[in-house]
């Protein structure tokens, strides 16, 4: 049966459209938009959803999160972080390889797969990693990995030390056209560092993580990423001097791109002032002068995607000293809302702008637009999401679709309702 989404505004920055109209599918894929939608061959007999009047989206790419599947559901499952990622307008995500096991091999891939395919709500994508069990010693096989599904490749949650294994990572992944995806981090001057490395740690005696830890890396992978030709992808960058690094890479045409978390543009680490380890994750949070420069490359195009860079863990895992307590929040139920109120409401970048750094540019940069996603494009999957930036959400334990419940936002409200999510035509939310 064909579905007709009417009287919603549609913004799908991917063709620079935001008018008000209906939108057809037919098959699982976008028949025709606009305003001639209604009136297509295809619309006679199909059901019909009033959008009243909420904007229509192409369904959210999400290049970082962290389902926990195998090894440690207790956290998160594939169906629980899938449901989590549809009730926030996701339709796509890709999923990190530091699992229990990693996925370094193609039976755990393929597990994944299987697990994702049955619990049939978004689509996901695994990434492979780099190294071997994620002991930066020698490389995976990638070739095998992305033969059975894997989209770019990355040892997140630790970084690649080794330079000589990142060239030849870099290398290999230039001849498989996907990317590196690098979680930069010099653990020698990271040291046992758990928050940003500054003022207010100082001022409460904590162990600080500079942002020198993060920019050596990026530095060093830059050259590293010109040196070779290879796609080098930056997760989650966080501090002034990353970004202008970026900025300079792009200027000179290198395949270098990045994204940003919202709670890297939410919070600073004057947070770590309440010793509230919902705070605490890594990269941490960082001074003003940080959140400053990520609103900037946002609004300047030096940032590719947002991400959330969803990191469940379970209450023991946080419950406990700020030292000791576990790296990481949950972010794909809060990303459009935030995204809404600090950057689009606070006109730091425009809807269409913000959109695109949900939809088209994360497609973009893993080659996910070759599937057709990203986009309202007729031809296109009908990946969709419907949502009203007039109505509000209340960040609570109801809210949260994730098994876990460790995000710095509880008790926020904030604008952007979820409404409907749509994956190939199917209404998998609301």
């Amino acid at each position: 049966m064909s579905l007709l989404i009417s009287n919603v505004r549609i913004v799908d920055p991917a063709q620079s459209l935001d008018a008000p109209g209906a939108l057809l599918v037919a098959e699982g894929k976008v028949v025709a938009l606009g305003a001639d939608a209604a009136s297509h061959p295809q619309a006679q007999g199909a059901e019909v959803v009033d959008g009243g009047g909420a904007i229509l989206a192409p369904g959210f790419v999400d290049l970082h999160v962290h389902f926990r599947e195998p090894g440690q559901t207790r956290k998160e499952s594939i169906e629980t972080g899938s449901r989590a990622a549809v009730a926030g307008g996701f339709c796509t995500v890709c999923a990190m390889a530091n699992t229990k096991p990693v996925n370094d091999s193609v039976a755990i891939t393929e597990l994944m797969l299987t697990r994702a395919a049955k619990t049939g709500l978004c689509r996901y994508f695994p990434i492979g990693t780099v190294s071997r069990e994620m002991k930066g010693e020698e490389l995976s096989d990638m070739g095998t990995l992305k033969a059975a599904g894997c989209v770019a490749f990355s040892d997140d949650g630790q970084p690649v030390s080794n330079a000589s294994l990142m060239r030849r990572a870099l290398e290999y992944t230039r001849w498989l056209e996907v990317p590196v995806v690098a979680h930069e981090e010099d653990r020698d001057l990271a040291g046992k560092g758990y928050m940003h490395e500054g003022t207010v740690s100082a001022s409460l005696g904590c162990l600080g993580i500079p942002a020198a830890a993060e920019e050596a890396m990026v530095a060093r992978d830059i050259i590293l990423a010109e040196h070779t030709g290879g796609h080098l992808h930056l997760a989650h960058l966080s501090t002034q001097g990353s970004l202008r690094l970026v900025r300079e890479a792009k200027a000179r045409g290198l395949a270098v791109t990045c994204e940003v978390t919202p709670h890297h543009f939410a919070l600073s680490d004057k947070e770590l002032m309440k010793f509230d380890s919902d705070y605490k994750m890594n990269p941490p949070l960082r001074s003003e002068a940080d959140i400053q420069a990520v609103l900037e490359a946002l609004a300047d195009g030096t940032v590719d995607a947002i991400a959330t860079d969803h990191a469940p863990h379970g209450w023991d895992d946080k419950e406990v000293e700020l030292p000791i307590a576990a790296f990481g929040v949950i972010g794909l139920e809060t990303a459009l809302p935030l995204t809404l109120e600090l950057l689009v409401n606070r006109k730091v970048i425009s809807l269409a702008r913000a959109l695109a750094l949900l939809t088209n540019g994360p497609a973009r940069v893993f080659h996910l637009d070759r599937q057709g996603l990203g986009t309202l494009k007729p031809g296109a999957p009908a990946d969709l999401v419907l949502f009203d930036p007039a109505q509000t959400v209340q960040v609570d334990r109801a809210f949260i679709q994730s098994k876990s419940y460790n995000t710095p936002f509880k008790g926020w409200t904030l604008p952007g309702k979820v409404l409907g999510t749509w994956v190939g035509g199917k209404r998998v939310w609301g």
